[in-house]
């Protein structure tokens, strides 16, 4: 009895010694918890404290660069504040966007000081966006631009990523410079204009053959007598050129460099229409209304209503 009672006695001094060693130690993680809360706190109010004079810094620099730049020989100020210049004109009776349009263009991108930020120079495409899902500058001076043209525009910041800035190279209220070189303007009517026209003029050419649908080829070279011909069912390997009536190469299986399989009804109506003709070796060259391509939705960088050329080459039939 003294023996059940003595460790009945050690058990609940052990629950109270338990109970006192948890809340000592929640009594000790109470104060660093607190400090710790104070120091970020701190630290955050700090970081906005330096990204708020940062934002100033660069405010009043690219304010003093753009009034310095609107003095030079070939600057000229809209009225939004925007600055261009023109580097070189294009062709004369080259389509001028609207904001609603679908753009081609190739850019550099630099901040004031020459630190490049982004160019499709570099990566070796052209860029395509609808004109009004861009920055303010971009919207407004494209605009002012025709095919073929080449602009240096001036940004201010409130007409580029502002007081917050973008990613890590665009700082708080920086002025941009872009390189902007418009190449096409893609509109649903203007293209589908002019796809038709190139189709009427190019259905005139020797060598060139325009089937019932309005698919137009041209035999480039000629594969041996027994090369097979797929139906449009079949698996068929080719290597392929893409390009738009501009020129502009938007996809090739050569640059990749390998060729592509696929079934022949699962491609564009004029490729399964037109490889259908080919035997294997051949190597044609299409032109596409856009009725049998993409129509007037179009692809990527393939805008509304674009007709196509393709040069194909059938390498097997599987």
């Amino acid at each position: 009895m003294i023996t059940l009672a003595a460790c009945g006695k050690s058990e609940k001094q052990a629950e109270d010694n338990t109970a006192d060693q948890q809340y000592i130690a929640d009594d000790a993680n109470a104060e660093p918890q607190a400090e710790s809360d104070a120091a970020f706190e701190k630290s955050r109010a700090e970081l906005e404290a330096e990204f708020e004079k940062l934002a100033a810094e660069n405010l009043a620099a690219s304010m003093a660069f753009l009034e310095e730049n609107a003095a030079h020989e070939g600057v000229i100020v809209t009225e939004s504040g925007l600055q261009y210049m023109p580097l070189t004109e294009g062709p004369d009776g080259g389509a001028t966007p609207v904001s609603t349009d679908i753009v081609v263009v190739h850019y550099a991108g630099t901040l004031k000081d020459g630190v490049e930020f982004d160019s499709s120079y570099t990566r070796g495409a052209a860029a395509t966006f609808p004109l009004n899902r861009v920055i303010p500058a971009w919207t407004e001076g494209v605009q002012l631009m025709s095919e073929g043209d080449k602009y240096r525009f001036f940004v201010p910041p409130a007409l580029g990523y502002g007081e917050y800035g973008s990613g890590p190279t665009i700082g708080p209220n920086e002025a941009l410079i872009f390189d902007v070189e418009l190449i096409t303007v893609q509109n649903p009517e203007r293209n589908l204009e002019t796809a038709e026209k190139f189709l009427t003029d190019n259905g005139k050419k020797d060598g060139v053959t325009t089937t019932q649908s309005g698919l137009q080829y041209e035999v480039i070279t000629e594969g041996s007598a027994e090369g097979k011909s797929p139906a449009a069912t079949d698996t068929v390997e080719v290597h392929y050129q893409g390009t738009l009536l501009s020129g502009t190469e938007f996809d090739s299986s050569y640059a990749r460099g390998e060729s592509i399989e696929f079934p022949l009804n699962r491609v564009i109506a004029g490729w399964t229409e037109g490889v259908q003709l080919m035997s294997e070796g051949d190597k044609y060259r299409f032109f596409i209304h856009p009725d049998l391509a993409y129509g007037e939705g179009g692809k990527g960088p393939i805008g509304s209503n674009e007709a196509l050329i393709f040069e194909v080459e059938l390498i097997a039939v599987k």
